[in-house]
Formats: structure tokens, sequence, C-alpha cells
């Protein structure tokens, strides 16, 4: 087994943009700074290094760039470097000055373990506004094939060149050099199609006022683009400012994300350092078929890269994730994006509703409202669409169907969310049809013997969703479905004229988490009545229970969570499984990361008490194994599904939309996995 606690036996890889202090034409002060912060990133168990734009001669030297003593000290600098590197787990790619042949190059150079494993040059040169490199440099442009001597060594060199590790922790990565970022079509784009997962960017980049943000637009939009981390480190203090400023921004971006970025303008040197996930891109390539498209088209015009090969192994010690993982991954933790989401959402549901009723030319809905979560989320949807298409509330049908088990809380709670949104609301007993069904069945509950197995159970459920499509016909009105994502992913929900089954499910999308967010989201938003806004919070704090077993007074009622498990931890699992295809081994790492005791100190104070508890990693493997049984088994429910709106890129599990496996798939793989790879605690 691996070691599980180490991010490294997880796909991750840890990274580092670094901004150094600077000497002006000081080559000795940079290999002082460089091999100061290397140390820093090798005790922090940091793998691949950045440096800035011409870092170790400086860029703002002008026409000192063509003294030999100064390019002499350079390459001198560079082989302190690489013999000082021996000792050091770190790639490190700084930027220097070198000469090829009476040229000038603005260079990338990779070093590991005591050896140049190569030199990058710029391919763009700017020679507008404040800039003026053509003056000293030559433009890496066709270079490819070729090597450079650096201090006695000969060295790979080109702007062909992608490096690569063959040790325990497998990558690529490509360098490029300021300017390259700026133009339209970078030279990493094609290092991408190539392979390269990690993209570098050393920059000097003077700062002009709103140039950080056009920086962050760049990096950004490249790494989404190219579904890549790319890494770009500015020029920060000690460069001259004889007629330039220099902020000092290092960022690191993954697949478009911010994942980590410097302080600017800082006095001292700085660091940004970021996990990145290559198991999250290289799944997103490989999902991403117009990205191999792109390859198939382009590759005939890229350039042929050479591979540079180094061996780069895990550290023996564990390195611990440094990375925020979010516990909900379906709800986002900040609170500005929180309401964006639940506002589209909501949005979604409601036109997806709103077009099937038009479409059909149906005019009334019927549904069942239970006093939970499901059913009030389907019932705030239907009154919402019913307002846009300019229809009175009362078409909407709305019933309570109470059973043997339902609750006088949940009852009163599903009688006043009906009156409080104004809808046509009803009430149908269905205990004397399930005792008849029950007695036909010759079901030992009929006898008055307390059996209350998955018959006693089904026959609820089924006459519940039999006697909406009786009204539904009754009425030309269309069944709206409550079932949510989470029940569909876990198959608790009565396959056929069941609870599985509607007219139109605006649920269907939406995780159980995601759907607390929403009923809080409508509440707060005024555009309910105080007292209905009271009863959507009295449904929230009701524990989750299907209502289908009786229980003696003062006793707990049935709780579908202590069947399923938590929903928060089911939740986690159904969004990485299925969205990146992620093993179960790294899922546990992940949720042991996110809901640990020691990740207490990261999640908001204000949270909901019922999201407060932490998982030790035992009960993360126990419910994950509840949920790989329960999803494989339950493939059959969800390829039937009713139709509706997919919500979020989490996806869904339509079998016409996100999700498409077999009904009789085994889960022995996933199991196995799980059972090989994480220990017990």
């Amino acid at each position: 087994m691996k070691p599980f606690a180490s991010l490294y036996s997880h796909d991750f890889l840890r990274i580092a943009s670094v901004v150094p202090r600077g000497g002006v034409a000081d080559p000795d002060f940079a290999v002082d700074e460089t091999l100061r912060l290397a140390a820093e990133g090798d005790a922090a168990g940091v793998a691949l290094m950045l440096f800035p734009e011409l870092g170790i001669s400086s860029y703002s030297i002008d026409d000192l760039l063509l003294q030999d003593a100064l390019l002499d000290a350079v390459e001198r600098a560079i082989g302190r470097i690489a013999e000082a590197s021996k000792a050091l787990f770190p790639v490190l790619v700084v930027g220097a000055p070198l000469r090829r042949e009476g040229r000038l190059y603005n260079c990338a150079v990779a070093i590991h373990r005591g050896t140049i494993l190569g030199a990058v040059p710029k391919t763009y040169l700017p020679n507008y506004r404040e800039f003026y490199e053509r003056r000293h440099f030559t433009s890496g442009a066709g270079i490819i094939g070729l090597a450079i001597d650096i201090d006695g060594r000969s060295v790979p060199f080109g702007t062909d060149l992608l490096f690569r590790s063959t040790g325990s922790v497998p990558f690529t990565f490509h360098a490029e050099i300021c300017e390259d970022i700026w133009v339209p079509l970078p030279p990493s784009t094609h290092a991408a199609l190539a392979g390269a997962e990690v993209l570098l960017n050393l920059s000097a980049s003077n700062i002009t006022i709103g140039k950080a943000d056009t920086r962050r637009l760049l990096c950004a939009s490249h790494s989404a683009r190219t579904a890549s981390a790319y890494a770009y480190s500015a020029a920060g203090p000690g460069e001259s400012t004889t007629d330039l400023a220099w902020d000092g921004q290092a960022s690191i971006f993954e697949n478009g994300a911010l994942l980590a970025e410097t302080e600017r303008f800082a006095i001292e040197a700085t660091m940004a350092i970021a996990d990145i996930d290559l198991g999250r891109l290289r799944q997103e390539r490989m999902r991403l078929t117009t990205y191999g498209d792109c390859i198939a088209l382009e590759g005939p015009r890229a350039p042929a890269f050479r591979t540079v090969t180094f061996k780069l192994d895990a550290p023996e010690r564990p390195v611990a994730l440094d990375r925020v993982v979010e516990r909900f991954p379906f709800v986002p933790a900040d609170p500005a994006r929180l309401a964006e989401d639940c506002y589209e959402a909501y949005n979604i549901q409601v036109q997806g509703l709103a077009k099937r009723l038009a479409a059909t030319g149906l005019q009334h809905c019927i549904i069942g409202v239970s006093g939970g979560l499901d059913s009030t989320q389907a019932l705030i949807v239907a009154v919402r669409a019913m307002d846009r298409l300019g229809l009175p509330r009362e078409n909407i049908l709305a019933y309570t169907l109470p059973g043997f088990a339902t609750s006088d809380h949940t009852k009163s709670n599903a009688w006043a969310l009906m009156r409080g949104l104004g809808v046509s609301a009803a009430e149908i007993d269905i205990r004397p049809a399930a005792r008849q069904m029950l007695t036909d069945l010759g079901h030992p509950f009929a006898g008055g013997e307390p059996v209350y197995d998955v018959t006693f159970e089904n026959v609820q459920a089924g006459l519940r969703t039999d006697y909406l499509f009786r009204l539904a016909n009754q009425h030309r009105g269309l069944v709206v479905g409550t079932g949510d994502l989470s029940e569909l992913a876990l198959g608790w929900c009565t396959f056929g004229v069941g609870d599985h089954m509607s007219h139109y499910n605006v649920n269907a999308s939406v995780s159980k988490t995601l759907i607390q967010h929403l009923i809080r989201f409508v509440a707060r938003s005024g555009d309910v009545s105080a007292e209905a806004a009271t009863t959507l919070y009295a449904i929230l704090a009701t524990e989750i229970s299907p209502e289908l077993v009786p229980v003696a007074d003062g006793k707990p009622i049935q709780s579908t969570q202590a069947i399923v498990g938590p929903y928060p931890l089911q939740d986690f699992t159904l969004y990485y499984l299925t969205r990146f295809g992620f093993r179960p081994s790294k899922i546990a790492f992940l949720a042991h990361h996110a809901w640990s005791d020691a990740a207490r100190g990261l999640w908001p104070k204000d949270m909901p008490a019922d999201e407060q508890r932490a998982y030790s990693l035992a009960e993360i493997r126990r419910w994950m194994q509840v949920f790989i049984r329960r999803f494989f088994t339950n493939q059959f429910k969800r390829s039937t599904i009713p139709n509706g709106p997919k919500m979020s890129s989490g996806g869904s599990l339509s079998p016409r939309g996100d999700w498409r496996m077999p009904s009789d798939a085994e889960a022995k793989v996933w199991l196995d996995e799980l059972e090989e790879n994480v220990p017990m605690e």
C-alpha cells in the first residue's frame, strides 16, 4: 500500500512560483537568494520551483546584458546552482541570458539533482513602448534540436523542449517566457497539446496600473483552454527602478482557477505554493474529446518536441496536502458564489418546468408534498413556474398523502407550506388503500403483525405516486417529480410507479446538499411571505426521513442517512466519482482532508449545526463502500428516469445526458481498490 497520507500518492504535485529579492547585475547575490529559497522549497516538499525572467542577471540592466564579464558570471552562477541542487528535491527553473554562436538569448534554464536539464529561449521579444529586447536578444523562433554550452556542460537548447519526470512523481512541464503568453498563440499551447501538464512562465513584467488583472486573465484563460496548471512569476524587489517599477506578482492556476498568489509590492522575497491535481487535469483532457480533436488538427502544424527526462521520486516522508478541498463540492463555500449558483439553479429548474408545461399545453401541476426537503423545493419551483407563465397558483394541485408513519410535524409543515404559497391544497389518506393492497398480498401486517419490510414500505411509496398520476389524468395535469440527484445515485427511490417516476423532475440534477441551500436561498429572498419562510426553516431543521416505518412514541423517526449514509459524504463521493472518475482511494484521501477533525479550523463559523460534525477515515471508508455498492446496484433505476434539466458542472445521472453505464456492471474493481489502498484509520 502506498503511503496514504502523502499528496504524492494521489496524483498531486506541489509547485512554487517564487519572487526572490534581486540585485541589479549581481549574479552571486542571485545564486545565494535562489538557493536560500530552494532550500525552503525542499523543506516544504515542493517538486517544481519557478523563478523570474533573467533572474540570475536581473532584467532591468539594459546594455549591461552585452557585457562579457556579466555573462561569464551568469554561467558560473548556473553551474553553482546545478552543483547545489544535488542535495535538493525540487526541479529549479531559473531565468538567465545565455550566449550561443555569437547571439544572446533570454532563456529559461531547468536544473535538477546536479544536472542542467535544458535551456529554452524566449520566442517573442517585445520591442514596443518601454521594451527594447530586440536590442539585446535573438528570438528563439525556429530554434530546435540544438545544444548550448553552459559552464562547460553541453545542454539541450531550443523551443522544442519538454521536461518529463520518469520517477514515482510522473509529470511533464514546459517553460515559456513573459511576452510568450501575451501573443495570440503562446508556445505553451502546442506544448500542452504535446502532453505538458504544467506550463511555466518566467516573467519580469514591470507593473503599471491595471496590469495585474490582465496578467491574471491571460494566465487563467490559458490554463482553462489548455486544461493545465499555469505558473507565473514576475520580477519583484531589487530590480532597477530607473524608469520602471516591479510588483512581484507570482501566481498559480489550475484549469482556470487561481490556487495561489503572492503578496504584491513586498519588500522581501515571496513564494506562492500550490498543490496541483494532476489527476484532475488528466481526466479533464481525456474527457474533453475536442481537446483530442485539437491535437489531431494542430499536431501536423506544431513543432516536434524533444523530451528531456529526469527522475523525480517522492520524498520518503509523507507530504500533507495543503489545498482547499470544498467539503460540499456541489455547494461553493464563497457566499457570493453560492448566492449566484442558487439563483442560477433555481431559475434553471423554473425554466425547465415552464417550458415543459408550455410544450404540452397543460396548465396544471400535480405534486405530492411530504413536508420534506425535496418536495418543498419542487413545490417552490412549480409556484415560480406558474407565476412566470401567468397562470394562477391555484393551478398547482398539491396533496399531502399521509401513510402509516407520517408524523404530525411533517404533515403540519406540508399544510403550512401549501397554504403559505397559495396553491390548491388537499389531503388523501393512503392507509385504507395500503391496507387493502397488503391484505390482497397476504402480507403479515394485514393480520396485525408489525412486519415493516420493503414490501410494506413500497406499497405506500407506490400508492402515493399512483394517486398522483391518476389525479393528473383527472385534471389534465403534469406530475412534478421531487426525487433528487443524491437519491438517484444511491437508488433511494421506489422503482416504477413510485417516487422514481413522474412526468418531469425538476430536482433530478440537484444534490441533497444543494437543495438545502436552495431552500435557504428562497427563504431569504423575499419571494415568499414571512409565514412561508418560517415554514421553510422548520422543514430545513427536520430529520431527513422517508417516514414509511412506524415508531413508538418518543422514539427517533426512521433516518434515511442511517441507512444510505450521511448525505454530505455521499454527495462528496458522487461528485468526484462521476465528474472526474477518481479512484476511491483518492476520493477518500480528499474526503479525509476536508472532513477530518484536523480540518475543523477551516470550516465557516456560521455554518448550520448539521454540517459541523467531522468524520474519521474509518467512517469515510465504510460509507464509501455503501455508496459504491448502492451506486452500481441501482443503475437500472437511473436508466429509466424522467426528463429533468441538468443543473451544474457536477453533472447529472440522466442516461440522455452526462451518465451512461450498464445496469449490470460489477462494483468489484472499485471496492477492491478502496480495500487495498485505504487504511482503516
